[in-house]
């Protein structure tokens, strides 16, 4: 590996893809080791628009004895080669390959005997049906989804019936047509610090507006999250995060930066019974699509909440786990919910 774009302690292996139609395709694995040799890791996949740059959650993983690995999926962030369409895709399993990648550097190269996912938005969207098509393999110990695609919330034309139809047509015929949908602006300015947020980061990988949507992606989208509706069956745990508000308005309001401006959390909670048996959904108050990137008392509970779950389903190899009581016999699913 060598030295990542944040400096060290970060290094980043660059993950050869093979070629496109577009050209050459890359992956990049980040990692950033523990002070103390660990058998435990964390892989960190990002959402649309975006990449790895939020150092604090390597922090807290770090600081807990885990070493964090980051995966800059193809055509996005450090991965985004000049010649590509910025995020595009024809179908999410095209990111199977630097997932499977990035599990065996993990595993078998650097030797750990545990690995929890723990994804973004679309990520959130692409590792559980990545989990659940390598649920036989062992990979993945366990799953902390943050604010997961599985809806859309752009427009209310993408939720009729008729546009399914639409979108997989145009998304085989012409799929880098772009797609007018809702700007990702007012998210983008509660980020970024040049704007109304704390955080600093590339715009040049994670543009205020974000990147045009192309059919192609659209469709793949959909496809995704008609797959995880009809039901996966990932065998590890899996923790759902999200905020306990959408934001709904069209102009910058003080409501804008404590709740999710991005997706709606209604969905997010909907569908999460659908990935599996095991499925914590956790909630927090004035908590925005990034609940990472929330405000400094919101996201210290969102660390907090996570450690409590990772004790309670991911103790150290070679530990007992915390007894979970069983769910009542009249109820399908094993889901606790957690409001913080």
């Amino acid at each position: 590996m060598e030295t990542d774009v944040l400096g060290l302690p970060y290094e980043r292996h660059t993950i050869d893809l093979g070629s496109d139609d577009e050209g050459p395709v890359v992956a990049t694995l980040v990692r950033r080791r523990a002070e103390t040799p660990s058998r435990r890791a964390v892989l960190y996949v990002h959402g649309f628009v975006d990449y790895f740059f939020q150092t604090h959650l390597a922090d807290f993983f770090v600081e807990r004895g885990w070493d964090f690995y980051a995966l800059d999926l193809r055509k996005y962030g450090r991965s985004l080669l000049p010649h590509q369409t910025p995020n595009f895709c024809r179908s999410l399993t095209e990111y199977f390959p630097e997932l499977d990648e990035s599990a065996r550097i993990i595993r078998s190269v650097d030797g750990h005997d545990q690995m929890l996912v723990v994804a973004h938005s679309t990520g959130g969207l692409i590792t559980p049906l990545w989990a659940h098509a390598r649920q036989n393999e062992a990979l993945v110990d366990g799953l902390v989804l943050n604010s997961p695609f599985f809806d859309f919330n752009s427009s209310w034309f993408l939720r009729r019936p008729v546009a399914s139809t639409i979108v997989a047509t145009t998304s085989k015929r012409d799929p880098y047509r772009k797609i007018p949908i809702s700007s990702l602006g007012l998210y983008g300015q509660s980020l970024h610090s040049e704007h109304r947020g704390e955080w600093t980061y590339d715009l040049a990988w994670k543009p205020i507006l974000g990147f045009p949507v192309t059919a192609g992606w659209l469709g793949a989208v959909r496809r995704g999250q008609q797959r995880l509706r009809r039901g996966l069956e990932i065998d590890a745990p899996v923790m759902v995060a999200c905020s306990t508000r959408t934001f709904r308005g069209k102009q910058w309001t003080d409501d804008t930066p404590l709740a999710d401006a991005v997706l709606d959390v209604e969905h997010i909670v909907r569908y999460a019974p659908r990935l599996g048996r095991r499925v914590t959904i956790a909630r927090f108050d004035g908590g925005m699509h990034d609940l990472t990137l929330s405000g400094k008392d919101v996201r210290a509970e969102v660390f907090r909440e996570m450690a409590r779950w990772v004790d309670a389903f991911l103790p150290t190899p070679g530990e007992p786990a915390i007894d979970v009581p069983p769910p009542p016999e009249d109820k399908a699913d094993d889901i606790t919910a957690a409001t913080a």
